[in-house]
């Protein structure tokens, strides 16, 4: 017992310092890349580019705003995913869920310091990738368009309850909406699949039903942000017209 106090100020150390050098490696070389003729132009730069990021990882069309459906074509879907893979928000969410993992020893088997960090951030990652590919793969097959769209609806509820169920349907090329086959598989693949190189602790088939279930929840959750984001941005976006 003497020993917890240390050893979780270790790990809090540890685990910060980690999330401090991916977060500046991640956001430091869109600026390093870019000449700029003044600081605020430098500035305004990145800042457009990250709400960019934030956009095409949340995967809203046309930044969320209303838009007339168009089916994709198979080059702009391979496009979509090749960027996805380089999205610096997609790794800065790795590293904070491997640093929430961390923080509560999960899976215990995992030693903690930077070793232990490696190893969760790359199981993460891992199951993203897998949810990621095999999504793209069955949108592809099946001509599924998981993308969002905003709603268009006046009211909280009827807006609210598109987003909740965005989460689970997907536009088809006659952009009528069905229960996404794609995006299921995708998620389950990934929950069932990183089982394989799971320590005993969370290698079962009843770890990866949570997973999947949790996984599943955070994305449903997430519409209610892709349905308001837009608003929220608007005035701050007006202030910066010149």
């Amino acid at each position: 017992m003497s020993n917890a106090a240390p050893r979780k100020s270790q790990l809090f150390r540890d685990t910060i310092s980690a999330l401090i050098l991916m977060l500046a490696l991640i956001f430091a070389s869109p600026v390093l890349c870019q000449e700029s003729e003044t600081v605020v132009s430098a500035n305004a730069t990145r800042e457009s580019g990250l709400w960019n990021a934030v956009f095409d990882y949340l995967k809203m069309a046309n930044q969320g705003s209303p838009t007339v459906f168009r089916p994709m074509t198979q080059k702009e879907r391979n496009q979509d995913f090749g960027k996805s893979l380089i999205n610096p928000i997609w790794y800065a969410r790795g590293a904070l869920s491997a640093g929430s993992n961390q923080m509560s020893d999960k899976p215990k088997e995992w030693e903690q310091g930077m070793s232990g960090y490696g190893k969760r951030f790359s199981d993460i990652m891992g199951q993203y990738a897998v949810r990621k590919t095999v999504m793209f793969g069955f949108e592809s097959l099946l001509h599924e368009d998981n993308r969002y769209f905003g709603s268009g609806k006046k009211g909280f509820w009827p807006r609210t309850g598109y987003s909740l169920s965005s989460g689970f349907l997907a536009r088809h090329d006659n952009g009528k909406r069905y229960p996404s086959a794609s995006l299921l598989i995708g998620y389950a693949s990934g929950a069932y699949f990183s089982r394989f190189w799971q320590p005993a602790s969370a290698d079962s088939a009843k770890d990866a039903a949570r997973s999947f279930g949790i996984s599943m929840g955070w994305n449903i959750g997430l519409g209610i942000l892709k349905e308001y984001l837009p608003d929220m941005l608007r005035p701050l976006m007006r202030k910066k017209k010149p």
